[in-house]
């Protein structure tokens, strides 16, 4: 596989990927309803655009982008709106979304739409195509594509890198996409090239997927400067500023992006779909969704509509086993549990993890031993041991002068924790008491 490259700390969890990795991208049927939040993405939420009582039709504009960080939403399925108002939402809080029912006997095939010829477009009417689809990153955060496409003068872009990692335990959605998919992959970097008026691009994936990597090496184009690296299996790999580090040996400063380091980074599920915008006409109304875990009866890898509510979703997976104890959309690193089962599918759920109980035990949370695990942990060298004591007396100021917002919330250091201190949580708690 060639040489590996990699970064100083982080951890090695067991990466579980054996119950969806060999399991081909299948797609589940329709559901009767879809349920959109018009907050799916980093940034403004997109603006209301229809009323209840409309009929849209799959790819129809239901929420249009307010501001440049911001991303439209479109109708997942052909169907009448019967509720617009609060829904239960992956973040814990309950968030305007549309309700469609779907129709029980539509097609389900979109109006005829323009697809755009990408080569005779400028780098701006690109970059707008890519905005008015709706793109946005599927990696978890869900940061709109075309702000990433349209860096300040002052970066000077000379890399793409498309991560292929996929270090959270248990996910396989990327793996199967440049297992099933990697001439699409190479179709939507080509695209992200020609936006960015660079040449050079770089996939990172990580040694655990060496069919990935095989088919990737294998349809490697030949016209294109395009490199294919191997990777340590280690988390989080995946992350940003550890993917630059590993692959390109630059550091993201504090405080600042990869542009700083005139780089690009990209998802490379992300980079798939840009690539179907341009081969279909479509907008971003479907994704991949990895359903997982000891907990779920089917495990597999599933093209769903964006949308689908998490019991529509479970149910086509076989539904839940007896001992299924706790839900979590995204990983068991840094995804969120959910409480209820109408809980949507967004565009940045890249799957959903069903754990028993025996894999979640209530556990004891002892006093900080100070043995320094946390901090041989840190993927970027904080202190977490005293980060958390800061947080655990609500000393939010003092935590900013110890780089809290550098914190990525990777949980590596609460997976090391011999005391069980929810670090990670007692981070995240602080970030959004100091942006109140």
């Amino acid at each position: 596989m060639g040489r590996k490259s990699t970064f100083q700390s982080g951890v090695h969890p067991d990466d579980a990927k054996k119950l969806t990795a060999a399991s081909p991208i299948r797609r589940l049927p329709f559901p009767e309803e879809v349920v959109l939040p018009l907050q799916q993405h980093t940034g403004a939420p997109a603006q209301l655009m229809v009323r209840v009582g409309d009929h849209v039709e799959r790819g129809d504009m239901i929420g249009a982008a307010q501001g440049f960080i911001s991303s439209p939403i479109h109708a997942s399925a052909a169907g009448r709106i019967v509720a617009i108002g609060p829904w239960p939402h992956p973040s814990g809080q309950f968030q305007e979304a549309v309700r469609i029912r779907v129709d029980r006997y539509a097609a389900q095939i979109p109006r005829r739409r323009l697809v755009p010829d990408y080569e005779n477009l400028s780098r701006e009417k690109l970059v707008a195509a890519v905005k008015e689809a709706g793109v946005v990153g599927l990696g978890g955060a869900a940061f709109p594509a075309h702000v990433k496409l349209s860096p300040p003068p002052d970066q000077a872009i000379d890399t793409l890198l498309v991560n292929g990692c996929e270090c959270e335990p248990y996910l396989t959605s990327d793996h199967r996409v440049m297992v099933e998919y990697s001439e699409r992959v190479y179709l939507g970097i080509r695209i992200m090239l020609r936006c960015l008026g660079i040449r050079r691009a770089v996939v990172g994936i990580e040694l655990n997927k060496p069919d990935a990597i095989e088919a990737m090496r294998a349809a490697l184009p030949t016209d294109l400067d395009i490199e294919v690296r191997t990777l340590e299996a280690k988390y989080p790999q995946g992350a940003e500023k550890m993917l630059i580090k590993s692959l390109l040996n630059r550091e993201v400063p504090s405080g600042g992006l990869p542009g700083k380091v005139g780089v690009v980074v990209q998802n490379v599920g992300s980079v798939a779909t840009l690539a179907e915008v341009f081969e279909t006409g479509l907008p971003l109304i479907e994704r991949i969704v990895t359903v997982t875990g000891p907990g779920v009866r089917e495990p597999g890898n599933w093209i769903v509509p964006v949308g689908t509510r998490l019991r529509d979703l479970l149910a086509g997976s076989g539904g839940l086993a007896e001992d299924a104890s706790e839900i979590i959309f995204g990983g068991p690193m840094m995804g969120l549990a959910v409480a209820s089962l109408d809980t949507p599918v967004l565009k940045g759920t890249s799957g959903v993890l069903v754990l028993s109980q025996e894999e979640t035990p209530s556990k004891t949370v002892y006093a900080c031993i100070r043995c320094g695990r946390c901090l041989d942990a840190c993927p970027i060298f904080l202190n977490p041991q005293r980060l958390g004591k800061l947080a655990m007396n609500e000393r939010w100021p003092e935590m900013v002068d110890h780089h809290l917002m550098d914190c990525m919330l990777c949980g590596c250091c609460s997976y090391e924790c011999p005391s069980n201190i929810p670090l990670s949580q007692l981070f995240a708690m602080a970030k959004t008491a100091l942006r109140r």
